[in-house]
């Protein structure tokens, strides 16, 4: 039997500073094994097991398990690799975290429904569906309101100016105001065309202009049946 040297104190310290290394290596690995890495679309994240896990249908949970069916490679970090838009992918993770459907004003709830739907998040599917048709329930109530434009233009320019008419924009009137003089040139037709689109109360924007001399004026909900040649007054 091998002699032990050295006092009991002496051996105590070395025991228990033995000891102190191997639980607070156990600890380290049971801290870091409750939290998992993910890279989505170049994007690293980091959460819980147990948040992760929330949905046992879930994409996610079969992650957390090592499933042998997913093929599921990982990154240098050590990060599980997915192949998705880590924008929409805030809200799925913020959702099983506490429970609630959180999504920027930026965001299309349509995009978090592919996500939810990509990771089958069952409650976070129907929640998103839910705040879909309310959505489009109270766009649908919203009443519609008519934008009419009044370009002014020469003879040769309406052919232009028609064809480039687009999203919604519909031809309503022409008005003739004479012509102008041309420097020279033969004196040119001018017109005022006017145009209409039906919108929702939401800010609206000009994408096409005809021409540089085209003159435009934005006229709100004015009754169409008093456009006459005094119109023309409208935009000055």
């Amino acid at each position: 039997m091998a002699a032990v040297s050295g006092s009991l104190p002496e051996l105590s310290e070395n025991f228990n500073g033995s000891l102190c290394r191997k639980c607070s290596g156990l600890e380290r690995a049971a801290a870091a094994a409750k939290w998992v890495r993910l890279n989505v679309g170049g994007t690293r994240f980091l959460s819980t097991r147990q948040t992760l896990c929330r949905d046992p249908k879930s994409f996610l949970y079969r992650l957390c398990q090592a499933d042998p069916d997913l093929d599921s490679d990982k990154d240098e970090t050590g990060a599980y690799l997915i192949d998705r838009d880590p924008t929409y992918f805030g809200p799925v993770l913020n959702y099983l975290r506490h429970g609630k459907l959180v999504i920027n004003k930026d965001l299309a709830e349509e995009g978090v429904l592919e996500e939810a739907e990509f990771y089958n998040i069952t409650s976070l599917i129907k929640l998103v569906k839910d705040r879909i048709r309310e959505r489009d329930t109270k766009t649908s109530q919203i009443p519609m309101k008519h934008v009419y434009r009044v370009l002014q233009c020469q003879e040769e320019e309406l052919t232009q100016m028609v064809s480039t008419m687009s999203d919604g924009w519909r031809f309503e009137q022409l008005v003739s105001i004479g012509s102008s003089y041309n420097y020279g040139n033969e004196d040119q037709a001018e017109f005022l065309c006017v145009v209409s689109r039906e919108l929702h109360n939401a800010p609206y924007g000009t994408n096409t202009e005809p021409s540089e001399k085209a003159k435009v004026s934005e006229i709100v909900q004015i009754n169409p049946h008093l456009w006459t040649e005094s119109a023309c007054f409208l935009w000055f």
